[in-house]
């Protein structure tokens, strides 16, 4: 048996969840996202990738501004089974959560209770945790707090950045959600409580942490690198310009924090250092350090400011 279902969602790593639950046998009767924002120089209207792929599905699409009364007598009316959440940008209010008869669910990228909040993915790999993963949680008015039902673990190493583990988090979360939307089909759905006395808050990321700081170890810098790639990027200044870093791997080498220890661009860092690989110079297009070697002269010995 098929349940109806409304689905809430933004961001691409939305996007593979919705299709998964669309190609089911469950029914779609609505999808709700953020509404389409100006963005860049142009100021050319984009609307989300969730918003995309509802419209290229003829999948009935909302993007209200604010989930209002209208909003609220709307779902009432659809009577779905269950409202899937994930990522949205929204907070679900009080009201709509005490609908009868609905199951709320978030399918939220981290291990619950840690990392609940707006960076799960970035704060995971900046704290050099060895794991993250996907909750599966019943929503409650308190953020990301509600009991979970499916929690499952994904490794992080040195070369996890938040390109590749939002990709992991969102294909396993497809998986997964088909089988939190079985256990409620079938009745069988087990929700545990979380310990808040193990609970963590993962905050927005500002665009001022990009800011790499030498006087950290190697393996920290390396993880703020991963982290933050592609958007909003770790930098630092050379010579007056702005030097977004790409990629990099950390190296047995030591100096003072800062300081350019090769030509091949490795860079001391409290303990150890880093080695660039793939950077993008303020103005240009991303390269290999071996390109941006040829038009820039590094001198070995220089301290870089903070």
């Amino acid at each position: 048996m098929a349940l109806k279902l409304i689905f809430m969602g933004t961001p691409e790593f939305a996007v593979p969840i919705l299709k998964t639950i669309h190609s089911s046998e469950h029914k779609i009767l609505c999808v709700y996202t953020q509404p389409p924002k100006r963005k860049h120089r142009g100021q050319k209207i984009y609307s989300s990738p969730v918003q995309q792929y509802a419209e290229s599905s003829n999948l009935k699409l909302r993007y209200p501004s604010d989930l209002n009364e209208e909003e609220y007598q709307y779902i009432k009316t659809l009577k779905p089974e269950a409202v899937i959440v994930v990522a949205y940008g929204k907070i679900l209010p009080k009201k709509i959560l005490g609908l009868k008869n609905i199951e709320f669910l978030n399918v939220h990228a981290s291990l619950l209770p840690k990392w609940r909040g707006a960076a799960p993915i970035q704060r995971a790999i900046m704290n050099l945790d060895k794991t993250s993963g996907i909750s599966i949680m019943k929503i409650v008015s308190k953020l990301d707090a509600g009991p979970t039902l499916i929690k499952s673990e994904i490794p992080i190493t040195s070369e996890t950045n938040y390109e590749s583990l939002s990709n992991q988090m969102s294909k396993l979360g497809s998986i997964k959600i088909l089988e939190a939307i079985d256990l409620i089909e079938n009745k069988k759905a087990n929700f545990i409580d979380q310990d808040e006395t193990e609970a963590t808050y993962a905050k927005k990321i500002e665009k001022n942490e990009g800011k790499l700081t030498w006087k950290e170890n190697a393996d920290k810098v390396i993880a703020k690198i991963n982290a933050l790639n592609p958007n909003p990027g770790s930098w630092f200044k050379l010579k007056g310009s702005r030097i977004k870093v790409i990629k990099a791997i950390e190296v047995s080498q030591q100096g003072r924090p800062g300081e350019i220890l090769s030509n091949k661009f490795i860079i001391a860092c409290q303990k150890n250092a880093i080695q660039i690989l793939e950077l993008k110079k303020e103005g240009k297009n991303k390269m290999k350090v071996q390109e941006f070697i040829i038009g820039n002269k590094l001198e070995v010995g220089t301290l870089i400011n903070e």
